[in-house]
């Protein structure tokens, strides 16, 4: 009677057994797939950072460039770009009235 009853209970813990391995099978694949989500987005924050970086250093030349060409904190270059978006102001309005001599507006006066 002894011998049926502990074989029974050795089936039941191979059971268990199988059943707790299959369980630790599934965790250990939950967590190979968390640690390779991970690193992904480790590696797509990576590259996010490269390009903010890559963004504000084509900035700052931008900048630096800039400064260069319009002569700084003032300068004869400052009022070169004056000039010339006044004279651009005044070449679009000659134009507009030149258009309308020869498109007259058709509404009745």
């Amino acid at each position: 009677m002894a011998t049926s009853a502990n074989r029974t209970y050795e089936t039941q813990n191979d059971q268990q057994l199988d059943a707790l391995h299959n369980k630790i099978r599934t965790l250990r694949g939950i967590t190979i797939d968390i640690h390779n989500g991970a690193e992904q987005q480790n590696r797509d924050l990576d590259h996010t950072g490269d390009s903010f970086s890559s963004f504000a250093s084509g900035l700052a030349q931008s900048g630096r460039n800039a400064v260069r060409a319009f002569g700084g904190a003032g300068g004869t270059s400052q009022a070169r770009l004056v000039v010339l978006v006044a004279t651009g102001f005044i070449g679009v309005w000659f134009l507009w009235k030149v258009l309308r001599w020869f498109f007259p507006s058709a509404s009745p006066a």
